[in-house]
Formats: structure tokens, C-alpha cells, sequence
């Protein structure tokens, strides 16, 4: 467990699966995070320019407001700082009863300021983005048998070998050949002046 004081990397939407070394924050918890807040609530709980490294993974789908989100975590980043987000794709981000949306390859466009009327006015770097066709396996495991997760992940590496040569392409085009997508993975850089 960590404290914001000493630690600059927060797990956002912890759930049950907390990281050492992290500050991790949840509402709907039963893992006792280190700080429990409505991430539908604003402001965070946490100064400006505070954080190096913030991960989120399958936490904004479930949220009212993924721009306002995205506002508040730029708030409390340092300069620089990562922000890992892993979200559903669009393919198959509604197959979660509570998943508000699903995210596409559009999603970076609206932190780049030449975007024009788009832009959010959250300038954010996109560093990476990647497709996974098989994601979450340290949740399949606890509902699926380990040779199916297994035959999951080969399957995977091979899809999304050839979906991540074009991500643009596999979104608009052929994401749907395959049954969908889980996961749309971005790592923005935090740009501030």
C-alpha cells in the first residue's frame, strides 16, 4: 500500500487487482485500496503535477465521462508523465453489462491540437497504440480452462501481428472478420509547457 507522498505512480480503478509501488484508487472495491473515490466525481483527490506514471486499465468504459476523466488525470500529472490506458475496442466494448462505450482508433485525435474543433484542449502525446484480440488473460484464467487461455493467447499473437500493421485499417474494416477485439491499448506522453 502506498500513500500519494510516496509514490508518483497511480493505478487507476484498481478493482481487485492492486500493484505494489502504485497508489491505487477504486470505489466499488473489496480489495481495500489504498484510497477509495468516485472516479465519477471531480475533482481527484490528488495535487497538480503530482504523477510520473498513470494506468488505467478497463476502467473509463465504465465511466459518465471519459473526456473529463482524461481532463482531471492530465491535471494530475507532471509534465512528461505516461498515462497507459487500456479500454475495449468498439467491436466488442459492449459486451460488459455496466461498459458505458467502446473506443476506436479516434480516441488520440481529440488530444491533439490540430484536431480543431475536435480537441479537447488536453494536449496529450500518442506514443503507442495497439489492438489485442485476446485480452485480459490474468481474468480468463479464474473462468476458463488453462489450455483454452492458452489457445487463446497463440490465436491472439497472430491476429493482432497483422491488426497492429494497420490499426486504422482493422478498425474500420476487418476488426469485425474475427469477432471483434477486446482491447485498444494508447500510452500518451503528457505535454505541458
Amino acid at each position: 500500500m502506498a500513500t500519494v507522498e510516496q509514490s508518483s505512480k497511480l493505478n487507476l480503478g484498481s478493482g481487485e487487482f492492486l500493484k505494489d509501488g502504485f497508489v491505487n484508487v477504486d470505489f466499488y472495491s473489496i480489495s481495500n485500496p489504498d484510497i477509495s473515490h468516485n472516479l465519477n466525481e471531480f475533482p481527484y483527490p490528488f495535487p497538480d503535477n503530482h504523477f510520473e506514471l498513470v494506468e488505467a486499465d478497463h476502467v473509463l468504459e465504465h465511466l459518465l465521462d471519459a473526456f473529463k476523466v482524461m481532463g482531471e488525470l492530465y491535471r494530475i500529472c507532471a509534465p512528461k508523465a505516461i498515462i497507459h490506458i487500456r479500454v475495449p475496442h468498439f467491436s466488442r466494448g459492449f459486451t460488459h453489462a455496466d461498459h458505458k462505450r467502446g473506443f476506436d482508433v479516434t480516441f488520440p485525435y481529440y488530444f491533439n491540437p490540430s484536431f480543431g474543433p475536435g480537441y479537447q484542449k488536453i494536449p496529450l502525446k500518442l506514443v503507442k497504440m495497439h489492438l489485442r484480440w485476446f485480452a485480459q488473460p490474468y481474468m480468463k484464467r479464474s473462468v476458463m480452462p488453462l489450455t483454452l487461455v492458452i489457445i487463446g493467447q497463440a490465436i491472439g499473437i497472430i491476429i493482432d501481428f497483422f491488426a497492429n500493421l494497420s490499426p486504422w485499417l482493422c478498425s474500420r474494416l476487418w476488426c469485425y472478420w474475427v469477432g471483434g477485439f477486446e482491447e485498444i491499448e494508447f500510452i500518451f506522453e503528457v505535454s505541458k509547457g
